[in-house]
């Protein structure tokens, strides 16, 4: 690595998502001439090699990998093909070893770099494990990059704020279910938000609820800190945006980041270049070249994202839906997407999805999204679906899970106008409706000339001198201006 210039350590909570999206940013910093080491647990590092679609920077001048134990075995290390495992209790089971073994082996791991570490980009959620920290140890500033629209780091902000004014926990679990969740809050810079379009672990039942508590404690950590990106242009939130610019003193509004990095590969290089390397499961590309058979707009897009969970009767109740909406659909359906179980569809729906559907494990989502034939998405509402969606104009079809996807599911089909929601309860009749409507109807037209809209304003927000354009050369000025150890 070359001592002259900065040297910027990425931390990523350990999900595929926020991997995803810190890795764009990564590869965005290195091109603009930053040195780059990327964070990884031991099992997420050893999924990302067996993926089949290794990074091309992985080896590159200027730009390292490097792991953390996470306190799984050696089984969950497997590229996303192979054996089952349950997303949200491996998760909690990895946050709760990084809390009081992270920060050891991070500061073994740099302490020893060749290059003296500039400054810390930590994913926000990892403050639990200790991040603030080990910037204070190594004597380097940090930058707590949200990888989420801002309307989503406000709605867990909202665990500080509501909890200092007696609003939050819950006092028992009667709360749900009373109409108290219809509750309307005041949010700077929001309009008409109720307690239930928060993330559920903002809400708690019990002040020792330990979502509760992680939640409460990342907002207090995040209220400390001077320098914030988000996952965002300033044309999607800008009155939010403006809110958060008088909380903090900086802030670095980055996305959609696939655009910015569209606008760096070189021309002579293949189109999906950019598009591969930044998954932990296996990528299936026969599922494009199925999509080159359709016709424009004639695809339903089916993706709940890397984490989400379902029972086997809601799977049904979708594939029943989605055979009997007409339509021609791409269904991923991860190995571990029922609750319990290998995922694997009934013998007879099994059958019937063949007749115009396509179902794969995975996939690469920009490329299918920016696919002509896809003409709508269905989606859990994770921010990195619902950027990549409105980056491609396409409209979609929400089914929260958790997180923040009730807060970007509500943006998506009020503020935004590009969305419906369906509900949390999966009826057949319910998703072959709003998929017809989604494809076919007035709503669902209406829907995609407005991602068309957005489309637009995203790719004008990382253009010569956009919004989001200017702010990356922001961060990077400011990097640069940060001292060298």
């Amino acid at each position: 690595m070359d001592h002259k210039n900065p040297h910027v350590v990425f931390i990523p909570f350990p999900a595929q998502s926020h991997i995803k999206c810190m890795l764009k940013l990564a590869a965005l910093l290195h091109h603009h001439g930053l040195q780059i080491t990327f964070i990884n647990t031991h099992s997420n590092h050893t999924r990302f090699l067996a993926s089949a679609a290794a990074h091309r920077l992985h080896g590159a001048p200027g730009f390292q990998f490097r792991s953390v134990p996470d306190g799984l075995p050696s089984a969950n290390s497997d590229g996303g093909g192979g054996g089952h495992r349950e997303p949200i209790e491996t998760l909690w089971q990895v946050t709760g070893y990084l809390a009081t073994n992270f920060l050891d082996s991070f500061l073994e791991v740099v302490i020893g770099a060749e290059t003296p570490v500039t400054c810390i980009i930590s994913d926000g959620f990892m403050t639990f494990a200790g991040t603030p920290l080990a910037a204070e140890k190594l004597g380097v500033p940090i930058i707590l990059f949200w990888t989420m629209a801002a309307c989503g780091f406000m709605g867990f902000y909202q665990a500080k704020v509501l909890m200092e004014r007696g609003i939050v926990p819950l006092e028992d679990e009667s709360y749900l279910t009373s109409g108290y969740l219809d509750t309307m809050i005041d949010i700077a810079g929001m309009k008409e938000i109720r307690l239930k379009d928060l993330p559920e672990h903002v809400l708690g039942k019990q002040p020792n609820e330990s979502a509760f508590s992680f939640t409460v404690e990342i907002a207090k950590e995040a209220a400390k800190h001077s320098h914030v990106i988000i996952h965002t242009f300033d044309e999607l939130e800008r009155s939010l945006i403006k809110e958060l610019k008088s909380m903090f003193p900086n802030v670095y509004t980055v996305g959609p980041l696939q655009l910015l990095l569209n606008q760096i590969i070189p021309k002579t290089e293949p189109k999906n270049l950019n598009l591969n390397g930044y998954s932990l499961w296996t990528e299936e590309p026969e599922c494009v070249k199925w999509l080159e058979s359709k016709e424009p707009n004639s695809v339903v897009y089916v993706n709940f994202g890397s984490v989400a969970v379902m029972c086997l009767q809601d799977l049904m109740e979708f594939g029943w839906g989605l055979v009997n909406s007409d339509h021609y659909f791409l269904w991923i359906i991860r190995c571990d997407l029922v609750d319990g179980k290998q995922a694997v569809l009934p013998a007879e729906l099994e059958e019937v999805v063949k007749r115009r559907g396509f179902v794969a494990s995975w996939c690469s989502q920009e490329e299918v999204l920016s696919h002509p034939a896809v003409g709508g998405f269905l989606t859990h509402g994770g921010w990195g679906s619902v950027i990549e969606s409105l980056s491609s104009g396409v409209p979609m079809v929400c089914w929260p899970f958790t997180g923040d996807q009730q807060m970007n599911c509500r943006q998506m089909c009020k503020e935004w106008e590009v969305g419906m929601e369906i509900g949390r309860s999966v009826k057949r009749g319910e998703v072959e409706k709003v998929v017809r409507v989604l494809m076919a109807g007035d709503k669902g037209k209406r829907m995609r000339k407005k991602a068309i809209e957005w489309k637009k304003m995203a790719e004008t927000a990382v253009g010569l001198d956009g919004s989001s354009f200017r702010s990356v050369r922001k961060l990077v000025d400011d990097i640069n201006t940060f001292p060298v150890n």
